[in-house]
């Protein structure tokens, strides 16, 4: 079966839970921290007493995060690269290939799937700090601005207090910045550098398991909503390995010997991938590709846009921070107003999937809270 970025996106998922139900923890013991006793004249300073107790428990939280999530990540990339050699196994063999039973045969996984862990432990483990250094630093803030609003007239302690608090759910826990200086929320970091990793993990599995067969060359699907660095390789085939650049090669009839016929190859997988074909999310898978055998499909029509998947990205992603906002909420009011934004939001998201044939992702407008 063909193989892409989509085979084990679902592990991808599964990792990211992990982190947002951490980033979810950590607001929750903000706001309990600062909601006890905040009518009390003392407030302030026993705040910034307790800021010892609040560290202590963000440690706990973050050490129980990084032992889980090096488990989930190996696990996922584990899994991921079975299912990429899985997916070759059964695709020579419904195709009859006579290469079939060399796919069969045992490839070391462990090298391929210790160098992507390590790399998205590296990626990531930097956000812990982040994590903690943010969660404290909100503390402060909140503590900072609410003693100081009775002075200045300007708010109520309680008020002040949810104001910072609001500012740091809206934003949520940010993971990574980019060269732009973009924040990427928590979530959409993680699952990202783990979308690429477990992506990369199937296709390489299948492009190991063709290499073993004999298979030399591959075709890109055609995808829904595709991307403008993917469509250049839309129908295209490719060589799994060789040098870069568009050609013309002679290659052996996959079922009748002694014969040649002439493929026009795109280039290879890894200038193709370079370029950005199978990035995060990518919907494009590649297929073993038969000379002499295999066609080139006809070209579909897509259910939407890109622009239509990215709108709907970005409602998601507003769903999520006003959920953020009704549980960072200290009174039944903001709860409520938050609530009818999030309704509000999952209304637009039921508009643009009715108008575009879009799949609605429901998990995606989702918190994972830790159980």
């Amino acid at each position: 079966m063909p193989v892409s970025p989509a085979l084990a996106e679902d592990l991808a998922g599964a990792v990211a839970d992990l982190y947002e139900a951490a980033a979810g923890t950590l607001t929750d013991l903000i706001t309990r921290a600062l909601a006890q006793g905040i009518d009390s004249p003392l407030w302030a300073h026993l705040k910034l007493a307790a800021l010892g107790n609040l560290q202590s428990a963000v440690d706990e939280v973050l050490v129980a995060l990084q032992a889980d999530a090096a488990g989930a990540i190996h696990s996922a990339l584990t899994e991921a690269y079975e299912r990429g050699q899985q997916a070759a196994v059964a695709e020579l063999g419904a195709l009859g290939v006579g290469q079939a039973a060399a796919a069969t045969s045992a490839l070391p996984t462990a090298p391929v799937v210790d160098r992507l862990a390590a790399a998205v432990i590296a990626d990531t483990g930097p956000t812990h700090l982040r994590m903690l250094r943010q969660t404290l630093d909100v503390y402060r803030s909140v503590v900072a601005r609410a003693a100081a609003a009775p002075v200045l007239g300007a708010q109520t302690r309680r008020h002040a207090a949810q104001s910072a608090l609001d500012a740091f759910a809206q934003r949520g826990v940010t993971g990574f910045i980019d060269r732009s200086g973009r924040s990427w929320e928590l979530r959409s970091y993680v699952e990202m550098a783990m979308r690429s990793a477990v992506g990369r993990a199937a296709v390489e599995a299948h492009s190991d398991r063709l290499g073993a067969a004999g298979v030399d060359l591959v075709i890109v699907s055609q995808a829904p909503e595709e991307c403008p660095l993917c469509r250049p390789w839309e129908r295209q085939i490719l060589a799994r390995t060789g040098v870069p650049g568009a050609r013309e090669v002679r290659a052996e009839h996959a079922t009748e010997d002694r014969r040649t016929v002439t493929v026009r190859v795109a280039g290879s997988l890894p200038e193709a991938r370079a370029a950005g074909l199978m990035h995060p999310n990518c919907r494009h898978s590649v297929a073993a590709y038969l000379p002499g055998v295999s066609r080139v499909p006809e070209a579909q029509p897509s259910r939407g846009t890109y622009a239509d998947s990215q709108r709907q990205r970005y409602y998601e992603r507003q769903i999520r921070k006003w959920k953020r906002l009704e549980s960072a909420a200290l009174d039944d009011a903001r709860r409520t107003a938050a609530r009818a934004r999030v309704r509000a939001y999952q209304g637009r998201v039921r508009e643009l999937v009715a108008e575009t044939g879009l799949p609605r992702k429901s998990h995606r407008e989702q918190l994972t809270s830790a159980r």
